[in-house]
């Protein structure tokens, strides 16, 4: 016989996970207790619940192995939300193991309690609350169900389409005695391939592909989901076709491959957008065609295309919402890759001239303009991005926060093959990078971490530096400093009348170099483009943590970057009309884009 407690962490270390980021509490305070009885596990003490669960989230991103969060009853599990959602709209596998009141505490346990708001201190339904953010949500109902649950939610964490799971435990049945051979397990479902067909859908793409003048294949990070990153290298050497990425595919390949192109989107390159609206196949692979890659009005993207779609998740496949998709194809990534190389062994169409020209697009419109070199005052971030991936090695893990950072990082940073550049792209919150850089810390610990933060963003979770600090963490954090919420004022500029109610109206910065000081980091400031280089290649030459502040100019804009009412080939600033109508002389429609289409929202 053993305790709950005991038995939940034996299972953890079973299935191999290190890892747990906690606050304790009375709720959780036993199954904390069991810590002190193994050191095969460790926990790592966070100052708030979020940035826990941040940290399990980009832990779990970069493996071998997903993480876990425990943390009490009612403030301290609802703190986890913002973190659970960005693993499940980016289908990242985490465990959220929350205490919960004593079971003869809770609401409805004794009669008459049904319909009260609260019995015991501290209860919240947090089950409830996180079930459309989780794969699998449960409160344990007895102690015996413990096997169970883990197990079951263990799979479902890491199967099909991963996210996150919450198991909450109630505190009496932490310290309950079990008998573990008696306990039921959970009896993982079997799943079947079914190769007939895959086969028959493949056959298809390659008659696509073959009478297709103008294919190009879209990459997104269901290739990292699904672990297929070999299997993508295999398949782009046999094609040879022209490549763009989602931002959470951009790091599955080198910025220099030849058949390399850029990002699509809305803050995509004109190169990568230009050659997607110009195309006649589009092969997406691991992307479920958001708006930020469609625009507002999905009619319009690819609208000369034959859009082919695989994906594990059949909803994605099914949205309708104006995207027109010739062919869906509900399959594992992997397994369909895995089908499609044998199928392809003596199939390559390469088409040069097609290829020729989406390059001719690259080279023509770069993001790093050569003027942007020349400003003298503060520093431009696109330069500040194209000199620090310069400088950064190809083992280095960067971690961007949101807003106009997020944005010029994804824009500029050139990714070398072996790199990992990620952020919480589905729910974007401010806050996220720097915990999320702990926890990529712990996860990778050889290896470099780069924190791209904000100003605005760093004050989320400013309490949880002193991890960086503590752990002696190899951590660069730049905080790019706008004064402000730089992406709403471009907003706000563009429509209302420059009126930056509470994007500068209202905020006021801390000192930078005293929050440094005070959690014992080595602080350095940027803030002119002629020492910039120099200072960032001595910082990036130097083991262990450092915080940086990059001064740039308050009114920098996004560009280029989608405006409402437009597609995603007429990007902002808009060039020349005669030069649009040469670059999109194959797309349907060409005729410029107007104001009134609707349904596109522009801020990150």
């Amino acid at each position: 016989m053993i305790s709950l407690s005991d038995y939940v962490l034996k299972f953890l270390i079973q299935k191999k996970i290190k890892d747990v980021f906690l606050i304790t509490g009375g709720a959780i305070s036993f199954l904390v207790d069991a810590f002190s009885k193994t050191n095969k596990i460790k926990y790592t003490c966070v100052a708030h619940e979020q940035a826990a669960a941040m940290m399990a989230d980009a832990y779990s991103r970069l493996g071998p192995n997903l993480s876990c969060t425990m943390v009490t009853s009612g403030p301290g599990a609802t703190n986890l939300i913002t973190g659970i959602a960005c693993s499940w709209f980016d289908s990242i596998p985490s465990i959220h193991i929350t205490g919960q009141v004593n079971s003869y505490e809770k609401q409805g346990a004794q009669k008459g309690t049904k319909y009260t708001r609260q019995v015991g201190f501290q209860e919240t339904d947090i089950v409830s609350i996180t079930k459309p953010i989780t794969k699998f949500a449960y409160q344990l109902k007895s102690p015996n169900e413990i096997k169970f649950v883990l197990e079951k939610a263990c799979y479902l964490a890491q199967s099909g389409r991963p996210g996150p799971v919450v198991i909450d435990i109630p505190m009496n049945f932490q310290k309950a005695k079990i008998n573990p051979k008696k306990l039921r397990g959970f009896k993982q479902l079997n799943e079947k391939k079914n190769n007939e067909y895959l086969k028959k859908q493949i056959e298809k793409i390659k008659k696509f592909i073959t009478k297709s003048k103008r294919p190009v294949i879209l990459i997104g990070g269901g290739i990292k989901i699904s672990k297929s990153e070999k299997l993508l290298d295999k398949l782009l050497k046999k094609l040879s076709l022209p490549v763009v990425t989602t931002w959470s595919g951009v790091d599955l390949i080198d910025y220099e491959n030849r058949y390399y192109v850029g990002n699509v989107g809305v803050y995509g390159s004109r190169s990568a957008n230009f050659a997607v609206q110009n195309s006649d196949l589009l092969i997406c692979l691991g992307s479920r065609l958001d708006t930020r890659i469609t625009g507002g009005v999905p009619s319009t993207f690819a609208r000369g295309a034959k859009i082919v779609a695989i994906d594990i998740d059949k909803h994605e496949l099914s949205k309708k919402r104006g995207l027109n998709l010739s062919l869906k194809i509900k399959s594992d990534l992997k397994i369909f890759l895995e089908l499609f190389l044998k199928k392809i062994k003596n199939f390559k169409k390469e088409k040069k001239i097609w290829h020729k020209k989406c390059l001719e697009w690259k080279q023509k419109y770069p993001i790093v303009k050569k003027e942007y070199y020349r400003q003298k005052k503060h520093v431009n971030p696109y330069v500040f991005m194209n000199e620090l991936s310069k400088i950064t090695d190809n083992k280095s893990v960067i971690i961007a926060d949101d807003g106009g950072h997020l944005t010029w990082t994804m824009q500029a940073f050139k990714i070398k093959k072996g790199q990992r550049l990620f952020s919480a792209y589905g729910n974007s919150p401010m806050g996220y990078s720097l915990p999320a850089s702990i926890g990529a810390a712990f996860s990778q610990r050889n290896k470099t971490i780069i924190c791209i933060d904000g100003d605005g963003s760093l004050m989320i979770n400013v309490q949880d530096l002193f991890l960086v600090s503590k752990h002696n963490l190899n951590i660069k954090i730049f905080i790019i400093n706008n004064d402000g919420y730089g992406i709403i004022r471009q907003f706000q500029s563009s429509y209302m009348g420059k009126r930056y109610e509470a994007s500068k109206k209202g905020l006021e910065n801390p000192n930078f170099k005293k929050i440094a000081q005070s959690y014992n980091l080595p602080y350095e400031l940027i803030s002119n483009q002629r020492t910039m280089p120099s200072k960032v290649k001595n910082i990036m030459n130097k083991k262990g943590p450092r915080f940086i502040e990059v001064k740039i100019d308050a009114n920098q804009t996004i560009s280029p970057k989608l405006e409402f009412g437009r597609t995603i080939e007429d990007l902002s600033p808009l060039i020349s009309r005669k030069e649009f109508i040469e670059n999109t002389k194959f797309v349907k429609n060409k005729k410029p884009s107007n104001n009134k289409q609707k349904g596109f929202q522009e801020i990150n």
